[in-house]
């Protein structure tokens, strides 16, 4: 332990790290796809910067001294506060008068040009279009929005955390001449817009520009937001206008792109849309689409892209975000109801956390459509070893799975659609990775997937100091300090409504018994679910065992241990290998530029350095789990082959590689404990199969979600559907080549693929999901 003030002047006890002198530090950039970008902007004291407290306001940080600067340093503060750059102040002529613009205006395109009424006609069409997407700052709004911002902040949270080294790369990078940043964050909560503006406004790199998803919001709300820095999709691209009404709206909005880049004011982009964690939205793939477009045009060099995390103890708005799908448009009186809602609620902590910039440019040249559409797809990878057809296709090396584009469109709308969706994934990938795990997440992870009948207060604290151990020996960092009890009372507090404690007084301890209802299940898996994203290599390769274990049941005594048995490293191999290959690597937090035996191999290293896995030499009186079919049963016989240039010192077969379990030392029910961090992924998957039987074929997709989603909520009455693995499901069934999209004069359906009409290969496919979570 050491102490350590706080800049809110309280004295705390901070945890040290066994690994080094300090705490992880986090968000360096991919050494694979971005390695010159992995020396700029860092330097090894940066770790060493510590922490701030961003909404913690004093009369340091204006340039007054006093009684009464000190009951108005907020106001002060935020006033003096700078904003470096703006759009220019001719933006509206500059977009008219764009070659873009002009081409789709004047009808180039066709080969006809049209006279002045026209012109004026398409000119306030331009203007009107671009007042739509945003509107010129107002500061004197703007600082008056931001003082009572920090007032709200401080009323909803103890404190929302900076680390001041991953602050300082991001203000080294912003001083790089004629490149612009751009950041990508993920997205927890509708506030977290109005949070990164504050913060990034606060700490000096001025007012970005905040793009805005498919929210629907009242036009009061959104006039407000486009005075304070909120640019939107123009709503009618979303309405299938004619062809000529589409490009001027492509063109207006690109050039836009371009002169906010051009101008070198921040831009800010949302990677995800709450409650759907985990996966890229089409608004985020639009906006990232057309800043690759300013930089494959030329309109500005390069772009810095820098990845965000953000942490909360409690989400401002929680998991009722769910709820609010689909309803009536956001509205100034909601969000006005919504803060005073959150007011009445515990206070809890925030983070928010600034990955390493990397160049767009170099990301680009390292991901090349072109050198990687070669990999197989998923249906002839994994189908095989699913039907049992044909000998399964992953005893080769797998390195890449290529799912094509839409076959409507050309070859560069393919390779920029892929190439786009790889900088997404990527960039969520990275956001996540150096998101700090909270307190409460710690504690709700241990009540969901371990001690959901109830636990003892003190044997609470021992797993979440193990727990917490654990998470700092992979890297990754917590968004808390202090002493042990205090932190796990915060997080009961924090979780009250959901838990019932019983006093012991004979015993001295606490009883913690957590509320067996869907509602219960639901909170605590939402507050535990950036747990599953640092556990999520060992987690696959804990249900990868928790399957060869099956197959070998039958075959076992009722003597034999797990300390008996021993794992054939190829064929725990190709258990990891299904597994990667039925789940997305953007829902477990992974990056998708891993080639996937890399990413196996890595898993097998992990389990060994957790200590679930211990080497073993291979010894005739142990089980040995192999059941792949081998190669060698279709050879020739000994007989009939040649061995005139044989070379036994050099053709030796060499040995296979073997594991035995093993329970790692003060992390008893470590395999259980990874397990259940994959089951509701798992068991959503196998109960979509069962689904399979039900809708009436073709459907659309929206349908075919919805339904899913209310089947889901009538199979089980203690887990609440997860909209989010519900289409991730979608997704995999999709590129497995279970469903396939036919073309309708509506629109595209979904039907069920010929090989899966049947109910028995649906009956596989069940089988081999429910292999890795059957208990």
């Amino acid at each position: 332990m050491k102490n350590w003030v706080c800049d809110s002047g309280q004295k705390l006890e901070v945890f040290i790290p066994f690994l080094g002198k300090y705490r992880p530090f986090l968000g360096r950039c991919c050494q694979t796809c971005t390695p010159k970008s992995w020396d700029g902007f860092y330097h090894k004291h940066l770790s060493s910067l510590g922490f701030r407290n961003a909404i913690r306001v004093t009369e340091e940080d204006t340039r007054y001294r006093g009684w009464l600067v000190r009951r108005i340093c907020g106001f002060l503060a935020v006033w003096d506060w700078k904003v470096p750059v703006d759009i220019p102040r001719d933006l509206p002529d500059r977009i008219c008068c764009s070659r873009r613009v002009q081409d789709v205006a004047t009808g180039r395109s066709h080969g006809s040009r049209g006279d002045g009424t026209a012109h004026r006609r398409w000119k306030e069409k331009t203007l009107k279009i671009l007042a739509e997407i945003q509107a010129p700052l107002s500061l004197l709004m703007l600082r008056l929005c931001n003082w009572a911002l920090l007032k709200l902040l401080n009323r909803l949270f103890l404190g929302v955390q900076l680390h001041r080294g991953q602050l300082e790369m991001v203000l080294r990078a912003a001083r790089t001449p004629n490149v612009p940043l751009v950041f990508l964050s993920t997205h927890k909560s509708h506030l977290d817009g109005l949070l990164l503006t504050f913060l990034l406004f606060s700490q000096g790199l001025g007012v970005p520009r905040v793009t805005v998803g498919s929210q629907a919001c009242s036009p009061r709300l959104r006039a407000l937001l486009a005075r304070l820095g909120a640019i939107f999709l123009p709503s009618r691209m979303e309405q299938a206008p004619s062809d000529q009404e589409e490009g001027l709206l492509g063109a207006v909005l690109a050039t836009y792109v371009e002169e906010v880049l051009r101008s070198r004011q921040p831009l800010l982009i949302f990677l995800e849309e709450p409650p759907l964690a985990l996966h890229l939205s089409a608004p985020a793939q639009q906006w990232l689409a057309m800043v690759y477009r300013a930089v494959r045009d030329g309109a500005i060099p390069d772009v810095l892209l820098v990845p965000v995390g953000i942490a909360y103890d409690v989400i401002p708005g929680g998991s009722q975000q769910e709820g609010a799908r689909g309803a009536q448009p956001l509205g100034l009186g909601a969000c006005l109801w919504a803060a005073c809602g959150t007011l009445r609620q515990n206070r809890g902590c925030a983070r928010v956390d600034f990955a390493q910039p990397f160049s767009l440019q170099e990301f680009v040249a390292k991901n090349l459509v072109g050198r990687s559409c070669g990999g197989k797809r998923l249906e002839e990878l994994l189908l095989p070893t699913i039907l049992g057809t044909c000998p399964s296709q992953l005893d080769a090396k797998v390195t890449e799975v290529w799912s094509p584009g839409p076959t409507s469109a050309t070859g560069v709308e393919v390779e920029e659609e892929i190439l786009v969706t790889k900088l997404g994934l990527h960039s969520l990938s990275d956001g996540v990775a150096c998101s700090a795990v909270m307190a409460v997440g710690i504690t709700a992870a241990l009540l969901l997937h371990k001690h959901r009948e109830g636990v003892f207060l003190s044997r609470l604290m021992r797993d979440f100091a193990w727990l917490l151990e654990e998470i700092l020996l992979r890297q990754r960092d917590v968004g808390f300090s202090g002493q042990l009890h205090a932190l796990v009372q915060h997080s009961l507090t924090l979780l009250r409504a959901r838990l019932t404690l019983y006093h012991l007084a004979p015993i001295g301890d606490v009883l913690v018994v957590p509320e067996a209802s869907a509602v219960a299940l639901r909170e605590l898996r939402y507050h535990s679910a950036d747990i599953l994203p640092v556990f999520a290599s060992e987690a696959v390769g804990a249900c990868a065992i928790h399957a060869l274990l099956m197959e070998m049941l039958p075959f076992l005594g009722v003597t034999v241990g797990p300390s008996s048995i021993v794992l054939s490293q190829d064929e725990l191999h190709r258990k990891t290998l299904e597994l990667l290959l039925l789940l997305p690597l953007n829902l477990l937090g992974l990056q998708p530029c891993q080639p996937l035996d890399c990413l196996s191999q890595d898993i097998v290293d992990k389990l060994l350095l957790c200590g679930l896995l211990e080497a073993e030499e291979l010894e005739s009186e142990r089980w040995v789990c192999d059941l792949a079919p081998r190669p060698s049963c279709s050879r020739r016989p000994l007989a009939g082959m040649d061995f005139t240039d044989s070379d036994s010192d050099s053709q030796d077969e060499v040995p296979k590689r073997c594991f035995k379990l093993s329970e790692p030392q003060g992390s008893p029910g470590l395999l259980l404990f990874l397990c259940r961090l994959l089951r509701p992924v798992l068991r959503t998957y196998a109960r979509a199969v069962a689904f399979l039987d039900r809708p009436s074929w073709p459907q659309p997709e929206p349908a075919y979600v919805e339904a899913l989603l209310q089947f889901l909520s009538e199979e089980d009455a203690f887990e609440h559907p997860d909209r989010s693995l519900a289409l991730s499901s979608l997704q995999t069934f999709k590129e497995m080549g279970v469903l396939e999209e036919v073309r309708a004069p509506a629109g595209p359906l979904l039907r069920l693929a010929r090989p899966f009409q049947s109910s028995a290969s649906r009956g596989k496919l069940e089988a081999f999901i429910q292999q890795f979570t059957r208990p």
